[in-house]
């Protein structure tokens, strides 16, 4: 439990007033209709502000006033529900803050097989089998044993009370605390039929449906405690300790206790403990858990690293960036489970549908249990499909299918049917570096129509790189290089970065220093090398100096990487060379002197290997429309958009007109995906249906900005999102569709006397329970296919 300083306000007397939240692990809440009962017990409690309850982690998250009530109270409320806290610290005590300890994030591993209820159960089950053996099989040994109010009591019927009292008492006390609370879910439904199964001397009956009840239960334990295994383990991959280096020597702490500017050290083998920047040693490093990335990506001093990653070979000295809450990890685990508290369309529906559909079908129940004996005083023989059924007028009959129903009116699978589904999606993405924010942005990618892609960074490295570099006469590319590079040694545009980089990259050593360097705005550059004038830039340049170039000129600030390169021809360019240039959307730089040109270099934003296979897969999966969006010139955005194979794209956009050109997807086709990079293309992302960041990791505005944030730099994770989400859609429709059919086919036979309460429990309850959940763990199955984005 920690002090939430954001929810301070005024009290009586001028001052602020404090508000705590406790975080509680409450594992048996487990269902929508638990927390509905946990949430009526608080409301009760005066002081308490505010209640955020998760039964998809079995968590309680409560905020309230420490003036007017304690965090034990607040358990005791829980409790008074039925439901046991595991953990929790009373915030009470002489310490003037009210500070508490920290609580938990999701509810721990539950022994569901060997607990009390368990064992309960299986005590119940031996009762029954023995009861049944005496029943129907040892009908001689059946022997009167007692009697009660003159009603005789055989060996079966102790046997079979015994079965209500193990397997029964429990679910009779959490009917108890659902009728306390004003709430009819399955627990009072279930309760208040064993109870009155047994009142009127159905032992059979109300011992297998206790029996039966409580193993539905544990499975359904099971079935939660797998789903969220997922998240535990998303959570378990930041490490408790550090080995940090203080006053010369390492020491190992608690994650927690190292602060931002220590240095911790990172062995082979080892997980980074959180996040910072290597300042000594070289390794790879296993970024998947964070970024998903499948192969290491190698770190050098300077490079950022992130907690949960994993150090490969090398040594690595780390200089801590963020605490333990604030990594990037931290808020991955934080946004995931943020992401399972919000509702999605379908379950905003399956709450309205079953607030209706639980007190029909107990007004049925009721209904078929007392009207059929007061109106049938004959019986009936009716034929329904070429089958005949005798309806008697016998209160047991009745009394028996109207249980039957009233078993059949707990809504359990197909109110689950839509939190399991979201949470095995949300958590399977995180783990492949995908982070979706909430449960409707799941449900909102796989229905989108279209796909809206930015270019520079998305399907562009956003790095500008030489792609070409064309002499002309005598002249070397070793030689064009050098001279190239030695007058952008003075530069700072990132095209001297790229030449610098590709002279680098080609061994050309001994630059030479240029002397008298001017930056003639807008066109190039010049300076003096050896005693003679030397300039670098854009065509027009060198055309008014006096070369007849005598070809149309496009200025262009990125493109893509040509098949071949233009050749030179005896001191000149070759017929189109730097038009075909152009034309591929590249920015293209002469050198040479004011009587001499040595030859051109070509630079160009370099699209990403994955991005073509990405727009491709894109369309296999149903994607109707795939656009690029662009700032950048026509030429520019005509040469991605023919190497990547989008639909179409729309150049030189504003910030503003992209949101102009997304409002048009929208009216044309239907839902759209924005991708970009979180920040520069933001009104476009808030304005589509689901707005993806690229590359988020680390990036705090990218991370709070976008609905999904992809959180490596890898376009390739884009059809992956789409299949997940549309994949999610359609097990959400299977797991309410399935679960409405069941429980309205098992309503239907019910009058007809073709269903028994055993299988209104086994199919309908359990079996129904656990279908729809392991159905939504089929989600956590769906990988990225692995596309090469170096």
């Amino acid at each position: 439990m920690t002090e939430n300083p954001d929810a301070a306000g005024e009290t009586s007397g001028g001052g602020q007033r404090r508000e705590l939240s406790a975080r509680l692990a409450v594992p048996e809440m487990d269902c929508p209709s638990c927390a509905q009962k946990v949430d009526k017990s608080l409301q009760r409690v005066d002081g308490i502000t505010d209640a955020t309850l998760q039964p998809t982690t079995g968590t309680a998250n409560v905020t309230y006033d420490p003036d007017r009530t304690s965090e034990a109270d607040v358990i005791k409320a829980i409790e008074g529900a039925g439901y046991e806290v595991v953990g929790g610290s009373d915030a009470e005590g002489d310490d003037e803050d009210n500070q508490a300890t920290d609580g938990v994030d999701i509810a721990p591993p539950s022994e569901v097989w060997t607990s009390p209820r368990a064992k309960k159960t299986w005590l119940g089950a031996a009762f029954v089998t023995l009861g049944l053996l005496f029943e129907f099989l040892l009908t001689g040994q059946n022997v009167t044993v007692a009697s009660v109010l003159e009603y005789p009591l055989h060996i079966a019927d102790v046997l079979f009370l015994g079965a209500v009292a193990a397997s029964g008492i429990p679910v009779v006390r959490s009917g108890y605390y659902s009728a306390k609370n004003r709430s009819l879910d399955i627990d009072l439904l279930m309760g208040t039929a064993i109870i009155a199964a047994t009142g009127i001397g159905y032992f059979v009956e109300a011992a297998t449906l206790a029996v039966l009840f409580s193993i539905a239960e544990l499975l359904e334990d099971y079935a939660m405690d797998r789903a969220r295994d997922s998240l535990r383990e998303l959570m378990e991959l930041s490490p408790d300790e550090a080995t940090v280096l203080r006053d010369g020597e390492e020491v190992t702490v608690p994650a927690e206790e190292v602060d931002v500017g220590e240095t911790v050290v990172v062995r082979p083998g080892d997980k980074i403990p959180l996040d910072g920047t290597v300042i000594d040693g070289e390794s790879a490093v296993d970024q998947s858990p964070i970024t998903g990335e499948s192969v290491p990506v190698d770190k050098a001093a300077g490079d950022e690293v992130y907690a949960g990653a994993i150090n490969e070979e090398g040594y690595l000295e780390v200089e801590v960036t963020s605490t333990a809450g604030d990594s990037t990890l931290s808020r991955i685990i934080e946004m995931v489970q943020g992401a399972q508290a919000k509702k999605t369309e379908s379950e905003q529906f399956v709450d309205r549908f079953s607030g209706y559909y639980t007190p029909l079908v107990v007004v049925l129940a009721i209904l078929t249990a007392a009207i059929p004996p007061l109106v049938i005083a004959d019986p009936i023989s009716v034929d329904v499909a070429g089958y005949g059924f005798t309806f008697a007028g016998d209160w047991q009959t009745w009394f028996i299918r109207g249980l039957t129903l009233l078993v059949i009116a707990c809504p359990c699978a197909f109110v689950i049917s839509t939190p399991v589904s979201v949470v095995s999606g949300i958590t399977s993405a995180a783990k492949n570096g995908v982070l979706i924010k909430g449960g409707n942005y799941l449900e909102a990618m796989g229905e989108v129509d279209a796909v809206a892609l930015d270019k520079t960074g998305t399907l562009t490295k956003g790095e500008l790189a030489v792609t070409d570099v064309v002499p002309v006469g005598d002249t070397t590319e070793d030689d064009l290089l050098r001279r190239a590079a030695g007058l952008e040694r003075r530069s700072e545009h990132p095209i001297a970065a790229a030449i610098l980089a590709r002279a680098e990259e080609a061994g050309v050593g001994d630059l030479p220093d240029p002397s008298g360097f001017e930056s003639l705005t807008g066109k190039g550059i010049r300076g003096e090398i050896d005693g003679e004038t030397y300039y670098a830039g854009k065509p027009a340049l060198f055309e008014e100096l006096g070369f007849d170039l005598s070809r149309a000129r496009r200025e262009t600030d990125g493109g893509v990487v040509a098949e071949e390169a233009a050749e030179a021809d005896d001191g000149t360019f070759a017929e189109d060379a730097l038009t075909s240039l152009e034309r591929e959307g590249k920015t293209v730089v002469i050198v040479g002197t004011e009587s001499e040109l040595l030859g051109a270099i070509a630079i160009a934003d370099e699209v990403r290997p994955a991005s073509k296979r990405a727009v491709e897969r894109l369309h296999e999966l149903g994607v109707k429309r795939v656009v690029m969006l662009t700032g950048d010139n026509e030429g520019t955005a005509r040469a991605i958009a023919e190497q990547v194979g989008v639909d179409e794209y729309r150049a030189e956009l504003l910030p503003d007109e992209k949101v102009d050109a997304v409002e048009e997807l929208q009216a044309e086709y239907g839902e759209v995906a924005m991708v970009g990079d979180g920040i520069n293309d933001a009104p476009a992302l808030a304005t589509a249906e689901v707005g993806i960041a690229m590359g988020a990791a680390g990036t705090d505005t990218a991370l709070e900005t976008a609905d999904i944030a992809l959180m490596g730099d890898d376009i390739g994770k884009l059809p992956y999102l789409y299949d997940l989400s549309h994949t999610a859609n359609g097990v959400i429709r299977q797991n309410i569709w399935a679960s409405l059919g069941v429980k309205l086919l098992l309503a239907l036979g019910v009058p007809l006397g073709l269903v028994s309460v055993a299988l209104a429990v086994v199919v309908g309850d359990m079996g129904m329970s656990l279908g729809v959940t392991g159905n939504a763990m089929r989600l956590s199955r769906i990988e990225p296919d692995r596309i090469i984005d170096a």
